[in-house]
């Protein structure tokens, strides 16, 4: 291992590729600490100071979505948008190409098919990021309107409707030039520059948990009171390792079909024989777990709304607490949806018809089963029965984080990065990263990070 790094020191291009995103990675992290403009910061983090310590979610959807930009949104930054608006652009454009027929053409032009559906991604970003901008500064001037208490003090300097504008205008700019720097280090650094960016961010909050865990342990509780001694820093240790190692091999997990390729011969050399196809486990990744937390917010919003109100029925208050990150209509409902989302997504992104058409092209067949149709009802029913297996895991993954904020207290900052949306992030980066690593030292006759085997990419490749 060691020797792989400094390997990779050796190549030039690839230690130019190296300082060049850990440069880029330094300017989105100096920008996530910028105060925006108009903005009290004292008043601000007292406000955010009071809202964790009330709240019996940690912060609920203030700090899921603060997660993602590096703690940029608890000081209001430059950054306090993140990379989220693009992430968002490009999940529906994702979403609505099998549904639209011109799109979906559009993406089997290739290259040129690629940069337009990329160009529309980014229209549809600037689009997120002015709507986002908006609910943010309108949540600055009027927390109520979200459901959050008044705070003491105005959280803004000036006037509202110049604050409005400048806040959607800094926050969206900053977005915009995240999101460019993110594409220059795929094609100039190493990695996907949108993935790293929402993995710095996260890694960013360690320190803070690693601190209040040790904090923990030296007072002998957590901060409401509840009893922590060592022995429980070491178990959550352990813990933490094990949840590791599940999500990595959720990652990397994958079924293998057999395939025959018929044998020819090109050139010199024979093509052909027995191969296999890999059918990941969990195909979609991390996008239920972040459709299933983005539209949980909402409820959230809505019943903290009605609750907030003077004259408010004590059904909203039990509806409010219930849908909490933690409450258990919350947990119930966030389980189905992931559920839903990962047979949805696989729906939508994996076509066993062109799969089986393709293969009956190139002369492969899978031993046992008849091309054309067959095929494609076999793949079918085989996808089904791995992502159902994935869902599963990956559910039980992201319903981890809260049960340990509920039964065992542990506060939300630290509970969130033993398993979720952090967890799985950080591995299929830090995965994908090593894996282009990897394949530069390979390339280049270096010995990579492993004597044996290949590391594989979220992709499967």
């Amino acid at each position: 291992m060691l020797q792989a790094f400094i390997n990779t020191l050796k190549v030039k291009d690839l230690r130019n590729r190296l300082m060049f995103t850990a440069l880029i990675i330094v300017l989105v992290r100096f920008a996530s600490s910028i105060p925006c403009p108009g903005v009290d910061p004292a008043a601000l983090e007292g406000f955010m100071a009071e809202l964790s310590a009330g709240s019996k979610d940690g912060g609920g959807v203030m700090a899921f979505i603060d997660l993602f930009s590096g703690g940029a949104l608890t000081h209001f930054a430059l950054g306090a948008l993140g990379i989220m608006p693009y992430i968002t652009a490009s999940i529906i454009v994702q979403l609505l190409i099998p549904v639209i027929p011109t799109l979906e053409k559009i993406t089997r032009d290739g290259a040129t098919g690629r940069q337009k559906v990329s160009q529309y991604t980014r229209y549809l970003t600037l689009v997120v990021c002015v709507v986002q901008g908006m609910m943010v500064a309108l949540a600055m001037i009027n927390p109520t309107k979200i459901g959050l208490p008044q705070p003491s003090v105005p959280l803004y300097l000036g006037n509202p409707q110049v604050f409005t504008l400048m806040t959607i205008l800094v926050l969206t700019t900053t977005t915009m030039i995240f999101t460019w720097l993110g594409e220059q280090i795929t094609e100039r650094g190493i990695g996907n520059g949108v993935s790293l960016i929402i993995t710095i961010n996260i890694i960013s909050r360690l320190p803070q948990s690693v601190f209040e865990l040790i904090q923990m342990a030296w007072n002998g509780s957590t901060p409401d009171g509840t009893s922590f001694r060592p022995v429980q820093l070491l178990l959550l240790m352990v813990v933490f390792c094990v949840v590791t190692a599940a999500t990595i091999m959720l990652s990397q997990g994958y079924r293998r079909v057999p395939i025959q390729m018929v044998r020819k011969t090109v050139g010199k050399q024979m093509t052909g024989g027995a191969t296999y196809m890999p059918l990941k486990v969990n195909f979609a990744n991390v996008m239920p777990i972040i459709f299933a937390g983005a539209i949980l917010m909402f409820p959230e919003y809505v019943f903290r709304y009605f609750a907030s109100k003077p004259d408010a029925s004590t059904i909203w208050n039990m509806l409010a607490q219930s849908f909490q990150n933690g409450g258990t209509a919350y947990m119930i409902t966030y389980a189905v949806l992931i559920l839903a989302f990962s047979f949805f997504w696989v729906a939508n992104q994996f076509n066993p018809i062109q799969i089986a058409d393709n293969l009956k092209k190139e002369g492969a067949f899978i031993p046992g089963i008849s091309p054309g149709q067959p095929t494609a009802d076999f793949l079918d029913t085989t996808m089904t029965r791995v992502t159902a297996g994935g869902a599963v895991f990956l559910m039980a993954l992201a319903l981890f984080p809260m049960f340990l904020y509920s039964s065992f207290k542990i506060p939300f900052i630290v509970a969130q990065f033993f398993g979720g949306t952090s967890l799985l992030i950080m591995v299929g980066v830090v995965l994908d990263t090593v894996s282009q690593l990897e394949s530069h030292l390979t390339m280049r006759h270096y010995e990579g990070f492993l004597k044996s085997g290949r590391l594989r990419s979220r992709s499967g490749n």
